[in-house]
């Protein structure tokens, strides 16, 4: 059974930090880009972060330079460590894998995503 668990969400002031994490079983976790998108209410699931199963890292321009990526293939996990955190980016945030592993590949869409967690609820406050 596959199995994308995320946690570290909660609550926190404006320029405050949050660590998210995101266990993945059931798949082969090296063959496999690993995701990190939000959705707030009433607007559509945006991707804000990947890296592929040899490193490459992308970020959107909204979180560039205070959000951090990065995966452990020992544990298969990967972690996004949030700092500067906004009132803006108040979300249900979602990791999810995608086949298109290599960083040759820049997935970003939702629709490139094979695997997702349940989501974990971001709430800063101002």
């Amino acid at each position: 059974e596959v199995q994308l668990v995320e946690s570290g969400g909660g609550l926190v002031q404006a320029e405050g930090s949050l660590r998210l994490s995101c266990v993945c079983s059931g798949f082969t976790f090296g063959d496999y880009a690993i995701g990190w998108f939000r959705q707030a209410p009433r607007k559509e699931r945006e991707m804000i972060s990947h890296i592929s199963n040899d490193g490459g890292r992308y970020y959107s321009d909204s979180v560039k330079g205070r959000f951090t990526i990065s995966r452990d293939d020992a544990k298969n996990t990967v972690t996004l460590q949030m700092s500067g955190l906004k009132p803006e980016d108040t979300a249900v945030y979602y990791c999810a894998a995608s086949r298109w592993g290599s960083s040759l590949y820049n997935p970003t869409s939702v629709d490139e995503y094979d695997y997702w967690g349940q989501g974990t609820q971001v709430t800063v406050s101002s």
